[in-house]
């Protein structure tokens, strides 16, 4: 069954709202409109009930009395026009800085009753927007961790075992191998021991076993260990075992945005030290991740943002403060009543 053409194409542009629903457009006009109105009627009575009187041709003792007249009128007019129109300044102030990744930012209805239709459309819209934001970084998250589970099984079934056969053929070897030739086949047999190693070290980063196998906990200290391992900087740890039971989708989530800061510290920070906690703290888990290296984000790349749309998935905040000189701290907060809908 195909669909009709008006279901396949929406709405109509200049279409009508609902039922119950003044159009914005009408409802300034008919308030300019009546401003406007109202200041020429109060006009018009002050001249007709004062003493002023124009003459034809004017007298010049008269332009000064037309010209305060006008000025007033004018005045009046602009601060009840400027006072009508505040809230679209602050509307089109909102539309500049609004950022999906950054949820919250809604304009607060100042009162103005013709445009508060106009502000609960706005932010109306800003719900939708955030909620279909959501829901597509959800699945391409999902598929992204989908993916990212079948290469680490490829590379620990097909690559590490095949490296593993190839390993214990060479073991085989150097036993029957010349003298002369033994000490060339030990320097390849530990440089396939490494590329192992490597192989697997990348399997536990697309896949964290130790996650579902021994928890958030395990899993933090094993990356902050690797990250030590590979890296050569310290980290400090900071955590406590009575932390609330936290959904696999909660945890998945922090694992990940702690692994990211940690890659971006080895990547870009130049830091001799990192500290890395995983606290309670009213009513919300709080990950926070700190090093003292440079300081500076110039610019979100795919990474940050990465992490800003997990941290949406489960209705978290995620600050990242960078202070040139003295470091950045990344900090994750998650409400334990936020659950993505």
């Amino acid at each position: 069954m195909t669909e009709t053409a008006d279901q396949a194409t929406g709405p109509r542009h200049g279409a009508a709202g609902p039922p119950g629903t003044r159009s914005p457009t009408r409802a300034l006009f008919r308030r300019l409109f009546v401003l406007n109105g109202l200041v020429f009627t109060a006009g018009t009575l002050v001249l007709a009930l004062s003493p002023a009187t124009v003459s034809s041709p004017v007298l010049l003792a008269e332009i000064p009395v037309l010209t305060v007249g006008l000025a007033l009128i004018l005045a009046v007019n602009a601060l009840l026009l400027r006072a009508s129109l505040a809230p679209l300044e602050a509307l089109t102030t909102l539309m500049r800085r609004v950022d999906l990744l950054r949820t919250g930012d809604r304009l607060v209805d100042s009162g103005n009753g013709d445009l508060t239709n106009l502000i609960e459309t706005f932010n109306a819209m800003l719900d939708r927007l955030e909620a279909e934001r959501s829901a597509s970084s959800a699945h391409a998250l999902a598929a992204q961790e989908g993916e990212r589970q079948r290469i680490a099984r490829e590379l620990h079934d097909e690559i590490g075992q095949s490296l593993t056969v190839v390993l214990l053929g060479l073991k085989r070897a150097v036993d029957r191998a010349p003298e002369e030739l033994r000490e060339e086949l030990h320097g390849v047999q530990e440089t396939l021991r490494s590329s192992l190693d490597d192989v697997g070290r990348v399997a536990r980063r697309l896949r964290p076993d130790v996650l579902e196998d021994l928890g958030l906990l395990s899993a933090l200290n094993a990356l902050a260990t690797e990250f030590s391992q590979v890296s050569g900087v310290p980290v400090v740890r900071r955590s406590k075992s009575d932390l609330p039971v936290l959904s696999a989708e909660k945890e998945l989530v922090i694992y990940r945005i702690a692994q990211e800061s940690l890659t971006n510290v080895a990547r870009h920070a130049s830091a001799t030290k990192v500290e890395l906690s995983l606290l309670a703290e009213a009513g919300a888990v709080v990950l926070r991740v700190a090093d003292d290296g440079l300081g500076e984000v110039r610019q979100e790349g795919a990474g940050i943002r990465g992490m800003r749309e997990r941290a949406l998935l489960i209705g978290a905040r995620l600050r990242i403060a960078a202070v040139p000189g003295t470091g950045t701290e990344v900090r994750l907060i998650v409400p334990m009543t936020a659950e993505r809908s």
